[in-house]
């Protein structure tokens, strides 16, 4: 049906019988260089709830004013001066006139999605004074696209995230750790790698179950991101253990987040079935140096901060000197 208008012989639109205008489910209008509206079809009158009688020999822009009168002028223009039919499709403006959606099949959209054809009416003398517009309801094809792209989005962030923690999950942190091994080598940054872990991390599981556990895991994950920036790497390394890369800051300011991150541990309470779970956390501490011979050699170095500061009695932080590379 849509093709069939579109086909349609431009010159003589709006000599078409009415009674085929109002059987086509397309909107149909005619307007003139005035933007003043000649031919309104039933499609248009039932979704814009404004009466033929009330709209033809009205301007258009008097009766929505959610069109961008200067905006939709410029973007008529080509069909006057040149004579050139003009598109607007949703993904570029979701709609020209705001129709509430109302059939079943719809319902899930808050408007109707638009699809807009506007060409010329050419006269017996080949001048252009009218032009012809074509609103086509869309939405089920823009929701479906769109609940594509939010399905594969959906997709693509459980792929990096980890399920329990909604920190990134090892996999994803490992690229782009690697990533900003790069960066540093290249730009020589100050970056400082942190690993961490619950202590007495078995202990919790045995005494309180592993559900407990999940919720302990959950509330130090909560905790570590209050503490680092959007431009720092967090994620779940594995069970009980993180690993962040605080961005663009040395040891020295590395000290301070891990010192935070060490009490405000200390001092949380986890809740689970009427028991109080109180835990600490160790932590080691690398800044990037240039003698690191790749991403691999300088998470090491934290691990083995994070293992000295255990040795050293827990509920502490460690950093790696890297001096001895």
């Amino acid at each position: 049906m849509n093709a069939s208008i579109d086909t349609l012989n431009r010159s003589a639109v709006s000599q078409v019988p009415l009674e085929l205008l109002d059987s086509i489910e397309v909107g149909i209008a005619v307007l003139d260089r005035n933007f003043t509206v000649q031919v309104w079809n039933k499609f248009l009158e039932n979704h814009s709830a404004k009466k033929v009688d009330f709209i033809i020999g009205h301007s258009l822009f008097d009766h929505f004013p959610e069109i961008e009168e200067k905006w939709l002028r410029t973007k008529v223009d080509p069909v006057f001066n040149l004579k050139s039919p003009v598109f607007i499709i949703w993904e570029q403006r979701p709609y020209l006139f705001k129709f509430a959606c109302n059939r079943p099949v719809t319902c899930a959209a808050e408007y109707m999605y638009q699809n807009v054809t506007m060409f010329p009416i050419v006269d017996k003398d080949g001048n252009v004074e009218r032009f012809c517009m074509l609103v086509y309801d869309v939405t089920e094809q823009a929701l479906g696209k769109l609940g594509m792209e939010h399905l594969n989005q959906e997709l693509k962030t459980a792929s990096r995230v980890d399920g329990l923690t909604g920190l990134f999950n090892r996999r994803y942190w490992q690229e782009r750790f690697d990533e900003m091994y790069k960066l540093c080598v290249r730009r020589d940054k100050p970056s400082t790698a942190v690993m961490l872990d619950i202590d007495h991390f078995k202990r919790i599981n045995d005494t309180y179950g592993h559900q407990a556990g999940d919720k302990v895991i959950k509330m130090l994950a909560a905790l570590i991101k209050r503490c680092v920036r959007e431009t720092d790497l967090a994620g779940r390394y594995g069970g009980e253990e993180f690993a962040i890369i605080l961005n663009d800051s040395t040891v020295e300011d590395a000290r301070i987040v891990a010192e935070r991150i060490r009490q405000l541990a200390q001092r949380l309470v986890v809740e689970h079935e009427g028991e109080s779970i109180n835990f600490t956390v160790s932590l080691g501490l690398a800044q990037f140096c240039s003698a690191f011979k790749g991403p691999l050699a300088w998470l090491e170095c934290a691990d083995k901060a994070l293992y000295d500061a255990k040795e050293s009695g827990r509920n502490q932080y460690r950093v790696y000197d890297t001096s001895q590379r």
